[in-house]
């Protein structure tokens, strides 16, 4: 956001800042809005841009689902030419959801996420333009966040990040025995969602965000999530999407062994009451339920070690930086 659009725009949408002011933060938040989101990257997240060996990328399709997805790549194969465009040398691999939704105008979200400095940093835009090898995002928002909640892990590749994928692909309606085990089991996931646009703010875009925890932090009972939610930077990008925007997308990574899976569905936020004090540190609560899953196995050709991470420690409470979860 430049100088002038700060004098008349506000930087948040009608939903955060419905948000902001039931927490009574929006006068706060309304000045942090117009200091810290910007139309343009600034130098320092082009160049780490520019390092990262994977992209989470958020969509939206032609039924109006939400999807969430990983794109990877060689350190150097995004680039930024210039601080409003960011070239991603990339597309999402055969069989991602995804895949078919990068067309010139789309909305997208874009979160570059580096685990093991666990620096993070935040954008949305439009596709400029696309061809056969990736596409250029142009910016509409970027900003940076801090890194509560992030486990660090070391990467490598297990093949070459360009080699097309060619396993099956699941394609299912319901969460099966695995795919339940296989969220349980996570400490990490991120999140899609999406705002259509309103009177300020016209033109639909995509978010996308990272949530993590101790392994167990995300319940599953039948085809509906249940996720704690931790003090965070106030902003309620997520969420105040959410609350104008149902429709949202989480995608789960097997860090072992590049397993991807793929879900879209509809999200509700708990904002108090019995279910959210029954997690110790939530602050609210939200249910995602789950209307369609992808599951591709080794999609990813990267792999993470956590070997170095900090252990849970029953002195502190917590575990590798991640907030304790008892209920």
């Amino acid at each position: 956001m430049t100088n002038d659009q700060a004098n008349t725009t506000s930087p948040w949408h009608s939903g955060e800042r419905s948000l902001h002011e039931r927490l009574g933060t929006a006068e706060k938040m309304e000045q942090v809005g117009r200091r810290v989101i910007r139309d343009h990257m600034p130098d320092q997240h082009r160049q780490f841009f520019t390092q990262l060996p994977f992209m989470v990328a958020g969509a939206v399709d032609a039924n109006g689902d939400v999807w969430a997805t990983v794109l990877e790549g060689e350190p150097g194969f995004m680039q930024s030419p210039d601080p409003r465009t960011l070239t991603l040398r990339a597309l999402p691999g055969v069989g991602d959801p995804v895949r078919e939704h990068v067309v010139e105008g789309a909305a997208m979200g874009l979160l570059g996420i580096e685990l093991h400095t666990r620096r993070r940093n935040r954008l949305n835009g439009h596709v400029l333009n696309t061809d056969a090898g990736g596409f250029t995002l142009q910016v509409g928002e970027s900003f940076g966040n801090c890194p509560k909640y992030i486990q660090k892990r070391q990467f490598s590749f297990a093949r070459p990040p360009q080699q097309p994928y060619t396993g099956v692909v699941e394609r299912l309606t319901a969460l099966d025995a695995e795919a339940i085990a296989f969220i349980r089991s996570a400490d990490t996931f991120f999140i899609a969602s999406s705002h259509r646009g309103d009177a300020e703010h016209p033109i639909q875009s995509v978010d996308v965000s990272h949530r993590g925890g101790q392994p167990g932090f995300v319940r599953v009972e039948g085809d509906t999530l249940q996720i704690p939610d931790f003090v965070g930077n106030g902003f309620f990008s997520t969420f105040g999407n959410l609350l104008t925007n149902p429709r949202a997308g989480l995608v789960f990574i097997d860090f072992s062994s590049g397993d991807m899976l793929q879900l879209t569905g509809h999200a509700e936020v708990d904002f108090g009451g019995a279910p959210v004090e029954a997690f110790q540190g939530a602050e609210r609560l939200w249910t995602f339920r789950v209307d369609q899953l992808v599951r591709r196995r080794s999609a990813l050709a990267l792999r993470w070690d956590s070997s170095e991470a900090s252990p849970y420690s029953l002195m502190t409470g917590s575990w590798g930086g991640l907030p304790p979860l008892t209920s």
